[in-house]
């Protein structure tokens, strides 16, 4: 079947970043088939599917190449209380939800995602065979980060004891291993298995060679928790004498393929040496902000790192990720012009794509993989829209994204999520949350909580 866009601003976030007013995208099967002039491409595709694009525009989807679907569960809480988070319970939430429960959770995350316009998350996670085929049902090309480790990490956090265990060690890997044989290539090649370190302070240099050794080997890029905290650098200094990204560097972890979350308390001599490996560093800019940090950004990708963004905890809606990024880093600097709005959406799409080893991805090119987005331009916040990607970072929603695709598919059309039975996740998390937090302040009652929280489960008609 063929599908022709017509009368669109066509959003490539290609090598010249060009934008193509009033233009036709056609899409066969899976593939990009033509863009260029509207009526050219129709004359093309005779006896196509045709969508008028008047007042659309057509992007590439996003890439969050940092995120946790589950941690949806402590959205509201834990983004107000810092990181490690200053909150004491002797459990965690995620431990009152059944493996069911934990579907649910990730399916919300994924179908906060398939709204905000993200084609390709990278879901970092433990234990994701639990919910590893509701993701591949979503539809999404999603990449699925097992992270493994081998501290007690309670004991580090809280009692400052650095113990570390072969045998959690090995458990981790197992895991991945589970996961990648039964989940990699699946869903038509949508769904890809990526090995993941928990942290620098969390991961042994032996732990650290055997995750990458899992990397290369599969032809996937390594991701790590990194630099995402001063308690961490502190960790990683008094435990192993250097700073984390040095401590990668000396354990042959620092590679053009790894992906380190957050980068965001790096010393200068750490972002030189990042971006001298050419490693990709996740802008978590909404994260950042919340917790108080600020990325030196720009100095990374002068270094030489590859920029992409990731929208981390609590969260999935990467238009805010991008406009948080845009400001972080303009303030940060005092500089008013940069970066520019094309650059964030260049780090949003086709960075994050690439660093995924998503190549047929990412941007709009005849020959790559239909995976994009309709945005409405004709709304009150986006009008006149004369220069629409600048208009969209600077004052875009996730409302404004009407359709999403990947691979020649609708995962939402006109408003509507197709892949996911949306009313009946969102009531059921609901339930799930109030539940779980009501059961954790009940078992716990001495542990000091200073925000109420409404546990009671009101109904939704």
């Amino acid at each position: 079947m063929t599908l022709v866009i017509h009368g669109a601003t066509i959003v490539t976030a290609d090598a010249g970043r060009r934008v193509l007013p009033g233009d036709a995208i056609a899409i066969e099967d899976d593939r990009i088939a033509s863009i260029g002039p509207s009526d050219q491409v129709l004359a093309a595709h005779p006896g196509a599917e045709t969508l008028d694009g008047r007042g659309k525009a057509v992007m590439p989807g996003f890439a969050n190449c940092h995120t946790h679907f589950g941690l949806t569960l402590s959205r509201g809480i834990q983004e107000d209380f810092s990181f490690p988070s200053t909150l004491r319970f002797p459990k965690g939430v995620g431990e009152y939800l059944s493996d069911d429960e934990h579907v649910v959770m990730a399916q919300l995350g994924a179908l906060e995602s398939i709204r905000s316009g993200t084609t390709a998350p990278f879901e970092i996670s433990r234990n994701i065979e639990v919910y590893a085929q509701a993701m591949a049902d979503t539809g999404l090309r999603i990449s699925l980060g097992e992270a493994v480790h081998d501290l007690d990490q309670r004991k580090a956090v809280w009692g400052d004891t650095f113990e570390f265990d072969d045998a959690r060690g090995e458990a981790g890997l197992e895991k991945i291993e589970s996961l990648h044989s039964k989940f990699d290539g699946a869903a038509d090649g949508r769904v890809r298995v990526v090995p993941a370190a928990h942290a620098p302070e969390a991961v042994s240099p032996r732990l650290l060679r055997r995750i990458r050794d899992l990397a290369e080997r599969w032809d996937r890029p390594s991701t790590i928790h990194l630099n995402q905290s001063w308690w961490e650098v502190e960790a990683v200094r008094n435990t192993r004498g250097v700073l984390p990204t040095e401590y990668l560097f000396q354990h042959d972890f620092l590679w053009d393929r790894m992906i380190g979350g957050h980068c965001r308390c790096m010393a200068t001599q750490e972002i030189a040496l990042f971006g001298r490996a050419h490693a990709v560093a996740s802008f978590n800019s909404a994260i950042a902000a919340r917790r108080g940090y600020s990325v030196r950004a720009g100095d990374l990708e002068a270094a030489g790192a590859t920029l992409v963004m990731g929208s981390d905890n609590m969260a999935e809606d990467m238009v805010e990720v991008m406009r948080t990024g845009l400001f972080m880093e303009r303030v940060r600097t005092g500089d008013g012009e940069r970066p520019t709005p094309e650059d964030v959406l260049q780090w949003a799409t086709a960075n994050g794509h690439r660093a995924l080893g998503l190549e047929e991805s990412g941007t709009l090119e005849v020959g790559k993989k239909a995976d994009l987005i309709v945005v409405n331009t004709q709304r009150a916040h986006l009008v006149p829209s004369m220069r629409f990607v600048s208009a969209f970072v600077h004052q875009g929603t996730p409302a404004d994204v009407e359709s999403v695709m990947v691979d020649g598919r609708w995962l939402m059309r006109d408003g509507k999520v197709l892949t996911m039975d949306e009313p009946a996740i969102v009531a059921e998390a609901d339930r799930i949350g109030r539940r779980a937090w009501a059961r954790l302040l009940e078992e716990y009652p001495d542990v000091p909580f200073p925000i109420t929280l409404d546990t009671r489960n009101p109904g939704v008609d």
